[in-house]
């Protein structure tokens, strides 16, 4: 019978939580609705054509590769 992984501690998931925030804060996918132009950023932000319609997308959401 397979083993069952064991669970975080609760300082492990402290840890873990923080890595995830600190990535959500300074990764952020900016994609303008308007005029298509994509960027990355460390916080929400207009797009450089002055539109407000910008989607905000925490980069650590995608896959690496």
């Amino acid at each position: 019978m397979p083993e069952i992984p064991r669970q975080l501690k609760p300082d492990e998931l402290h840890q873990w939580q923080l890595a995830i925030a600190e990535a959500d804060r300074h990764n952020i996918l900016c994609h303008c609705r308007k005029c298509d132009y994509e960027w990355v950023a460390s916080k929400p932000e207009l797009c450089r054509c002055g539109s407000k319609q910008v989607e905000h997308i925490a980069c650590w959401q995608f896959p690496d590769g």
